[in-house]
């Protein structure tokens, strides 16, 4: 793996960065989603044969980490084509391609996904969202929550569990659900978070769905729901990346400029060390992410899954970091309106909680890296 981007990548990354310049925190997200399709960012991580940029999560990565770092980051960018154009192109039906990867990869289409329950939290064993076989057609029943952007999308990847016929136990699988599909229902959650992506329960109410909803073999189980997370994962990362170096960016030309006691403010190690410290987190950071990046579009998925967590779990402590010494190094001014780090303090901490909570990362790396006993 190379520690130095390409000058391929550093062409995307200028590009990005360029886009998010003009466009800028408090800016209209369906207007930079459409610009941004329409460029091609979007869909750097799909196939050519269906619009996209033939690229990987690597690039991916690069788009959302830099529109964050302009403070005008896409959420959806982690949702409908990582995660859903992920698992589409690398297990869906030639017709499930042609019908959803040109639209993912220009923009004109989304896509949610649905994973979490309100009983379940991280232990995706506990999914009690079913789907049971009637006729040719799948039958859906069960509860989601904290499901993003349900209410612009086209539809949502939902993952239920079927009964495998041989053992009788059950196993994951995903099934697309286009908006209104019957049965189908969303609620918003009332969320303190200021996001333009809102948030929502979701409830399956024996949805009917015929036999090419499902993506995948429904003998594949965790295979096909880990390509989907571990890119979750990844994303996740770059996101908390981008925060943080947009957080740090302003507090870096606060330090220059303001001056108290004769000197700017960033001269005093005070202010200079901690802002030094962020920088090098967020730097560490993305380097595991693009380590698990690299592992997962080389085809790598237990070694990506190990590093997408590291990457996650780093990207998140290293953002929450950066933010919370941003607006200490502003004082007063890093709490108005007019800087806007101060709703950067509870949007840093999303990556410490989503899509899976340090402390589970901790579990992972705790049974699956260092092969201590589990403790649940």
């Amino acid at each position: 793996m190379a520690t130095i981007e390409t000058d391929e990548y550093k062409s995307l990354r200028e590009a990005v960065a360029a886009l998010g310049k003009r466009h800028g925190p408090g800016s209209d997200p369906t207007q930079l989603w459409s610009e941004a399709g329409k460029l091609g960012y979007l869909g750097v991580n799909l196939p050519e044969e269906y619009g996209g940029g033939g690229g990987g999560i690597f690039e991916l990565s690069i788009v959302l980490e830099e529109l964050g770092a302009a403070g005008c980051p896409l959420l959806m960018l982690v949702v409908s084509p990582a995660i859903c154009g992920t698992v589409i192109a690398r297990f869906g039906t030639d017709a499930q391609k042609q019908q959803w990867l040109p639209g993912l990869a220009d923009g004109t289409r989304l896509m949610a996904f649905g994973i979490t329950e309100p009983d379940a939290g991280s232990n995706s064993h506990r999914i009690t969202t079913t789907a049971r076989k009637d006729g040719t057609d799948w039958l859906l029943t069960g509860r989601k929550v904290f499901i993003s952007g349900v209410d612009i999308a086209d539809a949502t990847l939902i993952v239920g569990r079927t009964e495998d016929a041989r053992t009788g136990r059950l196993k994951p699988c995903l099934f697309i659900v286009p908006r209104d599909t019957p049965g189908f229902a969303r609620r918003p959650i009332d969320m303190e978070l200021s996001a333009a992506e809102k948030q929502f329960e979701l409830t399956l109410d024996d949805v009917r769905l015929p036999a090419d909803a499902l993506v995948g073999d429904e003998d594949a189980g965790l295979l096909q729901l880990f390509a989907g997370l571990n890119p979750e994962r990844i994303m996740t990362a770059a996101f908390a990346i981008g925060m943080g170096r947009h957080a740090l960016a302003k507090a870096i030309e606060y330090a220059r400029d303001r001056t108290v006691w004769n000197t700017p403010i960033g001269a005093h190690q005070a202010i200079a060390h901690p802002l030094a410290q962020a920088h090098i987190d967020l730097e560490l950071a993305r380097l595991m992410m693009q380590k698990a990046a690299h592992l997962y579009d080389t085809g790598d998925d237990m070694g990506a899954g190990e590093a997408a967590n590291m990457a996650k779990y780093a990207a998140g402590e290293a953002c929450v970091k950066a933010v919370d010494q941003a607006v200490h190094t502003l004082g007063g001014n890093g709490l108005t309106r007019e800087y806007g780090l101060a709703r950067l303090i509870t949007a840093a901490r999303v990556a410490r909680i989503a899509p899976v909570s340090r402390e589970m990362i901790l579990n992972y790396v705790s049974h699956q890296t260092l092969g201590l006993p589990k403790s649940y």
